[in-house]
């Protein structure tokens, strides 16, 4: 049976245990108020040497069904204002 109903947006943050601003970007997530919105995954580079390489130092990555959004920091504005303009 076939629904009208939009596809949500895959989110995924790219981290590692440790990193204050992985944990700012998730809070900031959170704080935007549209989780209704999105799926999320969490992805531990630290699970993969080839993530581990690419993203050493320059995590958190945000990332929308695949395409980077946000690098290091995100506001709570931008990401909601992205998550939501991604759905249209």
């Amino acid at each position: 049976m076939w629904y009208d109903s939009p596809m949500k947006t895959k989110v995924v943050i790219y981290s590692r245990p440790g990193c204050h601003l992985c944990e700012e970007a998730k809070e900031v997530m959170r704080a935007a108020s549209c989780a209704g919105e999105y799926t999320l995954e969490e992805v531990n580079i630290e699970n993969d040497p080839e993530l581990l390489q690419r993203y050493k130092d320059d995590i958190p990555v945000i990332t929308f069904n695949g395409i980077e959004a946000f690098r290091h920091r995100v506001s709570a504005e931008e990401f909601r204002r992205r998550i939501l303009g991604s759905l249209l």
